[in-house]
């Protein structure tokens, strides 16, 4: 049974699936209706979402390899996949899916955090109050059953990018944090200045 997260509650994966050895994260989110601007006004461009994870050493990004996005969807130890990037947020379901191989992941990483931020949110004037139905979800990849989702509900309007959540290693566990933070970060190269 698949457990409903709330903002900033951890859970441990392990415990909840003995001898879990890889998840699917999959993130999704919808747009907003707009108002129309009139007969004459042009069609606005589609929200761009753009999942990541960033492979953390001590808490902190160490290269540029270990962002895992669209531009470098496979990490160097072929532990942590980027599905690929879906444009619009269209349809039912994960809009982008990040694979991670728990049991195969260097030590050395003791955390996957997860964020997603607006491609050309500041000249295209998007943010994310407007995306509604954003959610992260967490599933087993042996048998793609739900193990835990997090439903992101605040207004976030004025945010171009948010850390969605991070799974992270504690004394021999794996777990989640469901986090939900929004930023400011007008792309990927500003974000990840966070971690470093």
């Amino acid at each position: 049974m698949s457990i409903s997260l709330q903002k900033g509650q951890k859970v441990s994966l392990s415990k909840e699936r003995a001898g879990l050895k890889s998840v699917i994260v999959g993130l999704g989110w919808d747009e907003a209706k707009r108002p129309s601007g009139g007969l004459f006004s042009k069609k606005p461009k589609p929200i761009d979402c753009d999942a990541s994870a960033l492979l953390l050493k001590n808490g902190k990004l160490m290269k540029s390899e270990d962002l895992i996005y669209y531009a470098n969807l496979r990490h160097i130890t072929g532990t942590v996949m980027h599905m690929g990037d879906n444009l619009t947020g269209a349809g039912d379901g994960d809009d982008e899916q990040i694979v991670i191989d728990l049991e195969k992941l260097p030590a050395e990483y003791d955390r996957v955090v997860i964020v997603v931020n607006i491609y050309q949110a500041v000249p295209r004037n998007q943010h994310f109050g407007m995306i509604q139905n954003a959610f992260i979800r967490v599933v087993d990849g042996s048998n793609n059953s739900e193990i835990l989702k997090y439903n992101l509900t605040e207004d976030y309007s004025g945010m171009t990018a948010m850390v969605f959540g991070e799974i992270y290693r504690h004394n021999g566990e794996w777990k989640f944090n469901a986090i939900g933070q929004g930023t400011t970060d007008p792309g990927i190269p500003e974000l990840i200045k966070r971690y470093q």
